[in-house]
């Protein structure tokens, strides 16, 4: 494949992606957006996640941003007005009935009719609130979605900080009191890789919007966090959950994150602008990315996890382990110019391709070694707008 025909096909599979989500995503009884939509791209009338419904506003925020940054798709500018009624649709029900007005912060879950369902404060969730709420003001210039991502910013600094330690932690009850129960993770496992990361991810984004000390300062922190704690300062694997004081209890590797982390760890170092960071998270993604690769299969597929030690694991080639591969092996491209990564980012393409698409629309959850399906719904708590539109735009753009 000739890189010009990845770039086109990656910007089809964009359109695509966000033309699903415009059509089947919308919830008509209930407002807001569907919990689930089922393998014929029917309505199911389930619990609302914030994690979904905030990585739909940063689908559609980032469609807008997208479209306008790069001239030659001025012939998409038509999708613009309604992306952007769809973006408010998405603002207004989450400030609406996500957000706690008694204790402050969002709840995890509400029921299809848009009650508190799990109100537990995860710092997990929040990530996704600040990320979504901030890519919809870079994307358009509404400024509450700005104050409202510095209220969900100012909701984890007051609360999760760990101001002895270092790092953040997990999630607390509604009250913002303890718990032992923080939805990712339980008891004494109070920090974990997932949740840094993605506090990451929206720290950057606030970032490119908010240049304040203070985000500015997170950022970093949660940067060197990630290099020093999270992924070590001599390994290449990235240590799931931590207690407070930072002793690993996990030895599982898991594939999918170290690749995703080996770019959006560069990212957030460009977005910071500081170029010592840079030269050494360039000499560490590549790293993680060569060690990752480990978890590719003889068909391209990517395995989702393994425990080393017991050789148990989820061998499943899920959806969006395989847009993180095609995105981190490109990275890994551009830092070495070794053609072997550029290989890896369109072997798992063309398996995405071969296996994950489905032929109404969106992709399939995952596969197994046989390649039967194993998840049918194309959206779901966990599923929405985000890893695969973010992956097709991110070779666009690579690819130049």
């Amino acid at each position: 494949m000739t890189l010009n025909t990845f770039k086109s096909e990656v910007r089809n599979e964009f359109f695509d992606l966000i033309d699903f989500w415009m059509e089947y995503s919308i919830d008509e009884k209930h407002g807001g957006f569907l919990g689930t939509i089922d393998k014929d791209n029917k309505p199911v009338y389930s619990s609302k996640s914030m994690v979904s419904t905030s990585r739909t506003l940063w689908g559609f925020s980032t469609a807008i941003h997208f479209i306008k940054t790069q001239p030659e798709l001025n012939s998409e500018s038509h999708l613009i007005p309604e992306l952007e009624k769809l973006c408010l649709r998405a603002f207004d029900y989450i400030t609406e009935h996500f957000w706690d007005e008694k204790n402050g912060g969002v709840y995890w879950s509400l029921t299809a009719e848009g009650q508190p369902e799990n109100a537990k404060k995860s710092m997990y969730s929040h990530s996704f609130f600040v990320y979504g709420m901030s890519e919809y003001y870079r994307a358009t210039g509404y400024t509450p979605a700005l104050e409202w991502a510095r209220k969900g910013f100012e909701s984890i600094i007051d609360h999760a900080y760990d101001q002895k330690n270092g790092g953040y932690l997990e999630g607390f009850a509604q009250d913002w009191s303890d718990t032992d129960d923080y939805i990712l993770s339980k008891g004494e496992l109070r920090k974990s890789m997932n949740t840094h990361l993605h506090l990451l991810e929206c720290f950057a984004n606030l970032y490119r919007v908010d240049r304040s000390e203070k985000v500015r300062f997170h950022l970093e922190h949660c940067l060197q966090i990630m290099l020093d704690k999270i992924i070590g300062k001599d390994k290449t694997r990235m240590t799931l959950f931590f207690t407070e004081d930072w002793q690993p209890r996990d030895q599982t590797i898991s594939y999918g994150h170290d690749i995703e982390a080996s770019w959006l760890v560069l990212e957030a170092a460009e977005i910071l602008g500081d170029e010592h960071y840079i030269e050494t998270v360039k000499t560490k993604c590549l790293a993680m990315a060569k060690d990752a690769a480990d978890g590719l299969q003889p068909d391209h597929g990517m395995i989702y996890e393994i425990n080393p030690e017991t050789g148990h694991g989820n061998f499943s080639r899920d959806w969006w382990v395989m847009a993180e591969a095609m995105v981190g092996f490109y990275n890994a491209y551009q830092l070495s110019g070794k053609v072997h990564f550029l290989e890896k980012s369109e072997n798992s393409w063309q398996f995405i391709k071969d296996y994950l698409m489905a032929e109404n629309g969106e992709w399939w959850g995952g596969v197994n070694v046989d390649h039967n399906i194993t998840s049918f719904s194309k959206g779901n708590p966990w599923k929405a707008p985000y890893h695969n539109v973010r992956s097709c735009m991110e070779i666009y753009r690579r690819i130049g």
